[in-house]
């Protein structure tokens, strides 16, 4: 009947707004847009190439072949602006998901290794990691708080495939950035539930940036950070090798894209109220911008994979070249600062020995420092891409970070002849 059919159609109405105003978890699909306001560029749709190697056809991490990324993004309105009940938070948090391949990862570990540039930050699994030189388990990221709720999470997945009946010990591996500013951080609302939600809908191809999984409530340079990625592939006589990137940026610094100062030429870098003159104060309070340039802490994790046959001593000396990206974009580690890199290798080897372990023709140690080079420039370009990509967002009593404006980058690169 008519009636019956407007009622639907009201009721339908009715529990959208409903579902509209409570918590929303998003898998952010591979081939789906990055969670912004409006379509942003990447760093080289703005026209700059950062770097000499060329990026492989996605531009990120997912150009090693096999390896995959899935995020789970956690977002509620809640009290906006703080004037709620306590029971009606402000989430900007997630999870984010890196898979060196699609098979069973814990029978089919990868050669791994990690560094730690500045180590105020949490990262669990990192020291079976570096004794043993092998990765079992997803990467996750997400924020300080949760990382307990993502090893409890990445184990529990881990034990229940197929197979792992008499598995008893998994090294899960998890890393973190604190997003308190702009998420209810003490709420603990990453679920086991969204860390396997990530790891399951993880997939090749186009990643998602920005506001999303665990970028979702960072910041970085005082501008909105999030989730990065890039990649470069090697010419056919550096070895035709992949490295690619993923970056959870949350850390501050004197900005710089490309060799620009753009942190100075905005008026936004760390410390800045105490090296600026008077006028340029006076400029920064009138930005309502001044409580950023108080700290330099913040934290960021990266993620390095490569399809180059190496094993954890050249993995690790690739991690600390993840560092030297984070410096060109004008990190320096500060004290509070959690800055973690964990580098991994999908070679699989060719063939087997006698003894039915796989042979790996590891590269020599003098044909490793393209490798490095890819890896810098790589993790520079994730960074770039981790602010571009990144929306304008709120937070908790009327906290608010804005985006970096695409409008004034285009004016200075302009001016910079870049």
């Amino acid at each position: 009947m008519p009636g019956d059919s407007n009622t639907r159609i009201l009721g339908a109405i009715l529990a959208f707004c409903l579902a509209s105003s409570s918590m929303v978890a998003v898998a952010a699909a591979q081939d789906a847009p990055a969670a912004t306001e409006e379509k942003r560029p990447r760093v080289r749709e703005l026209g700059l190439s950062p770097g000499i190697l060329s990026p492989g056809p996605w531009n990120a991490i997912t150009d090693v072949e096999g390896v995959r990324v899935g995020h789970q993004t956690l977002i509620s309105n809640g009290t906006e602006g703080g004037n709620g009940k306590e029971d009606e938070p402000v989430i900007r948090t997630g999870v984010t998901a890196i898979l060196p391949h699609g098979g069973d990862i814990f029978r089919e570990p990868v050669p791994a290794a990690v560094w730690v540039g500045n180590g105020f930050g949490k990262a669990a699994g990192f020291l079976q990691v570096q004794e043993l030189g092998e990765l079992e388990s997803p990467i996750v990221l997400t924020n300080t708080l949760s990382v307990g709720r993502a090893v409890e999470a990445v184990v529990s997945w881990t034990i229940s495939q197929p197979g792992h009946e008499q598995v008893r010990s998994v090294n899960a591996v998890v890393g973190e950035t604190n997003d308190g500013y702009l998420n209810d951080i003490r709420g603990m609302h990453v679920s086991s539930e969204d860390v396997i939600a990530a790891i399951e809908t993880a997939s090749s191809g186009r990643v998602a940036e920005g506001n999303v999984g665990a970028g979702t409530g960072t910041r970085a340079f005082s501008f909105k950070g999030g989730i990065g990625t890039a990649s470069r592939k090697l010419p056919a006589t550096l070895g035709g090798f992949t490295v690619g990137a993923l970056v959870q940026t949350n850390f501050d610094g004197v900005l710089q894209i490309d060799g620009v100062p753009v942190g100075e030429i905005l008026g936004r870098y760390a410390y800045r109220n105490h090296v600026s003159t008077a006028e340029e104060k006076k400029l920064s309070e009138e930005a309502s911008a001044s409580r950023f340039f108080e700290s330099a802490d913040g934290s960021c994790m990266i993620v390095l994979a490569t399809d180059a046959p190496i094993l954890a001593r050249n993995l690790e000396r690739l991690a600390k070249r993840g560092i030297l990206g984070l410096a060109r974009t004008g990190g320096f580690m500060s004290n509070g600062s959690g800055d973690f890199v964990i580098a991994f290798s999908t070679y699989q080897g060719q063939g087997e020995d006698s003894s039915n372990d796989k042979k790996f023709e590891i590269l020599d140690n003098s044909a490793v420092s393209p490798l490095f080079l890819a890896a810098v420039e790589a993790v520079e370009e994730a960074i770039y891409n981790s602010l571009l990509q990144a929306a304008t967002t709120s937070g908790p009593d009327g906290r608010r970070v804005e985006a970096i404006s695409i409008d004034r980058l285009r004016d200075i690169f302009s001016n910079h002849r870049r």
